[in-house]
């Protein structure tokens, strides 16, 4: 048995009273940022802002909490956008977002190799993050559970399972008890914050 090394990066104008606006603040009022906000991905300035069935003028909130939808979780494009940039502005966020994930999971986006970022793009893509130390954990998971877990990943998967417990749906949190962990031919076992590694022969 060998001492595993500890893995790093794991467990990151005030307004004017009177209402009355200074002629130097270029600051956009409440109309201006709507439009700013539609120009910005493609909605033309004379469909802003949009109208509902039965005449319902749809909120800035609206829009936003429905274009954060199809930027980050593969919602529909709300009415009046430009898809195609919407499109590209999803997929660049996907990148940055499996960046940051392989930072936190240096061992399974490099066992992944050529396939890291087609794997990662297509997990997340409906899936909104929760962060990328428990993104790159869900996707681990995932490919344990199909059998598409590469060995290496397999080592720092199972490393995380016994130094930590993370339920699926809150933050991990650090096991005090001893445990042991098995994940693509790699078993961990951690004592006291002490922890082995056996690899399958």
């Amino acid at each position: 048995m060998t001492a595993h090394p500890e893995v790093p990066g794991r467990l990151g104008n005030e307004a004017n009273p009177d209402g009355a606006r200074d002629q130097n603040d270029t600051t956009p009022r409440p109309r201006e940022q709507n439009g700013q906000f539609a120009l910005r991905f493609g909605a033309s300035s004379a469909d802003w802002p949009p109208i509902q069935p039965g005449g319902r003028v749809e909120s800035l909130a609206e829009r936003q909490a429905g274009l954060v939808a199809a930027l980050t979780a593969g919602a529909r494009v709300p009415e009046g956008f430009d898809g195609r940039l919407v499109e590209i502005a999803r997929v660049a966020l996907l990148r940055k977002r499996a960046g940051e994930v392989a930072k936190q999971w240096p061992l399974l986006a490099a066992s992944l190799r050529a396939e890291w970022m087609r794997e990662f793009l297509d997990w997340a893509a409906a899936r909104p993050t929760q962060g990328s130390l428990r993104d790159g954990w869900d996707l681990a998971r995932d490919l344990a559970a199909r059998g598409a877990l590469p060995a290496l990943a397999g080592e720092e998967l199972a490393t995380c399972e016994a130094t930590s417990h993370y339920d699926g749906h809150t933050a991990p949190r650090a096991r005090r008890a001893p445990a042991v962990r098995r994940a693509a031919g790699t078993v961990v076992v951690q004592i006291a914050g002490i922890v082995r590694i056996l690899r399958r022969p």
